[in-house]
């Protein structure tokens, strides 16, 4: 008798264990699994993400270049460095803050008596001088807080000119960011390539400001489109991907006028790899007129239209 409710309460159990793992498949076969339209979708939240962040480029306010000797720096138009506040009426910024003495290949900072800036989180004796910024590329930030606003700038080399970037975070473009539009989510514009080995050590490309800069050439990725073969020239910029500025026909018309940047896998060993336009992202200068963006070189200008990737801010 004992027996028999032994075994009996063995087979419950084996049922009821049959049950649960069967129920438990069954749930776990109805986990979405995740699709390339969600993979592109995460992508573009993280893009908003960055870009709100306090390294972002929606809260640039001011982008000064230093002269040697002193730079005054504050919103009266007496000062070489001058913060042209947008919203004068909402805060008060000073008319003299202080001054970023530019000397050699070093910029020293110099805050006046009533006004405590911080240098990397630490508060200013009044009256003192620190450097922020030598010719071995060391850059300090600076930040100042009041009224509910928060400010920070930090020192910025571009090929010979030393400037002063300058940022609000509480910037209307900030508070006041909506999203980027962008074309529906295609998979064809996922297209296989191949990256051929530079033939030349560097590529010239021009910025903003009309300079060369001299960049590392990854290789030229050819890719077929269409049925017809063209090539992006790429550029190594020492991370884990890679770094194109390209241009096409939508450039100027529903796209950024100066075209756009997308970053792609490292290849394999064979030279295999993809550029995924649907991650085709507008460059800083379309978001802030305080930005010094890189150009597409002419052979990166496409003839076709690729209506993927973001579309244009439409502020500049």
């Amino acid at each position: 008798m004992s027996n028999t409710r032994v075994s009996s309460k063995l087979l419950i159990s084996l049922m009821s264990f049959t049950i649960l793992l069967f129920a438990s498949n069954v749930k776990a076969q109805k986990l979405p699994v995740p699709t390339y339209v969600d993979s592109i979708n995460e992508w573009h939240k993280e893009r908003v993400l960055e870009l709100l962040a306090p390294k972002g480029w929606l809260n640039l306010e001011g982008l000064f270049w230093l002269h040697q000797g002193v730079n005054t720096f504050g919103v009266s138009k007496n000062n070489d460095c001058v913060y042209e506040n947008p919203n004068p009426s909402d805060l008060f910024f000073p008319d003299h803050l202080g001054n970023f003495i530019f000397e050699g290949d070093s910029v020293m900072w110099e805050s006046l008596d009533k006004y405590v800036v911080k240098v990397n989180n630490q508060n200013m004796s009044m009256r003192s001088k620190v450097c922020v910024f030598n010719g071995n590329g060391i850059s300090s930030e600076m930040s100042w807080t009041m009224s509910g606003h928060s400010f920070s700038w930090t020192i910025i080399k571009r090929e010979d000119k030393i400037g002063v970037r300058f940022r609000n975070l509480k910037s209307d473009n900030v508070l006041l960011f909506k999203g980027i539009a962008h074309f529906p989510i295609n998979e064809k514009f996922k297209i296989k390539a191949v990256l051929q080995p530079p033939v030349a050590s560097f590529l010239m490309i021009s910025n903003v400001l009309g300079q060369q800069v001299a960049s590392k050439n990854a290789g030229k990725l050819q890719f077929t489109y269409q049925g017809k073969p063209y090539s992006l020239d790429v550029i190594d910029e020492g991370g884990a991907q890679l770094f194109i500025t390209f241009g096409d026909a939508t450039s100027g018309v529903t796209t950024y006028g100066a075209g756009r940047f997308i970053y792609i896998d490292q290849p394999d060993a064979n030279g295999n790899t993809f550029i995924d336009f649907n991650q085709a992202f507008n460059p800083p200068c379309a978001f802030t007129k305080y930005a010094t963006c890189p150009l597409p070189p002419p052979q990166n200008r496409l003839p076709f239209p690729i209506p993927a990737g973001e579309k244009n801010y439409g502020h500049h």
